[in-house]
């Protein structure tokens, strides 16, 4: 039986492998998993006039693309402690609303997906680009995954303290999101009335500002 947490932890899992430092190869990427999508992607809408660039798509165990990321601003990268820098960032994550549903081989049920899938991918992408200060790399592993622990826990009680209520405009309609706040940076979730749950993290830049909208054409970030 296939959970959603474990779907998502394969996905982030097939991130490209990323050394202290080095640039994610984002140029690289293709667009196709992305127009393979039966669903909607939504990015940073066009008051935001900086550069936009593909990050990873995740599938389901048939193929199918459950969801995907969009990067906004510098492309982030794993920093180590000795770079006080940060890149100004923020990664929108679409996930299609699916209920509970067969899986594949019709062994088991996926579990359905929610605000809490989008706030747990989220979380684990803002994770995946942090270095904490004075962390030897021999514990990064160590660390990730139990911030990754974590971070689903925060993701599976978004009415609890950890979390606050924003509200910002999705296809020019003010909608209500849930938001927190780390020395690493923000997390946002929240649903649009097309259909998928979104989800959003960065650094550098406030989320405050931010304003969401459907990508009309999705070839525009390749």
């Amino acid at each position: 039986m296939e959970t959603t947490s474990q779907t998502t932890s394969r996905a982030v899992a097939q991130e490209p492998a990323v050394e202290s430092g080095q640039q994610l190869p984002s140029a690289r990427r293709t667009v196709d998993g992305y127009l393979l999508a039966p669903f909607p992607w939504y990015g940073l809408d066009e008051a935001f006039t900086g550069p936009r660039w593909l990050m990873q798509v995740g599938t389901a165990a048939d193929g199918t693309v459950e969801h995907g990321s969009t990067g906004h601003g510098d492309e982030p990268s794993v920093r180590n402690e000795a770079t006080e820098d940060r890149e100004k960032f923020a990664v929108v994550v679409t996930v299609a609303a699916n209920p509970s549903r067969r899986s594949a081989d019709g062994t088991g049920l996926l579990e359905a997906t929610s605000v809490s899938s989008a706030a747990w991918l989220a979380g684990v992408g803002l994770l995946s680009f942090t270095w904490p200060g004075q962390m030897d790399h021999t514990l990064r592993d160590d660390w990730l995954e139990q911030q990754t622990e974590t971070a689903w826990a925060l993701a599976d009680d978004l009415d609890g303290p950890d979390w606050s209520t924003l509200s910002l405009p999705v296809d020019g309609v003010s909608t209500p999101f849930h938001y927190r706040e780390s020395e690493f940076g923000w997390v946002l979730a929240g649903s649009t009335q097309e259909g998928v749950h979104v989800g959003a993290y960065g650094r550098g830049m406030s989320a405050y500002g931010l304003g969401f909208a459907m990508i009309k054409d999705i070839t525009a970030y390749a």
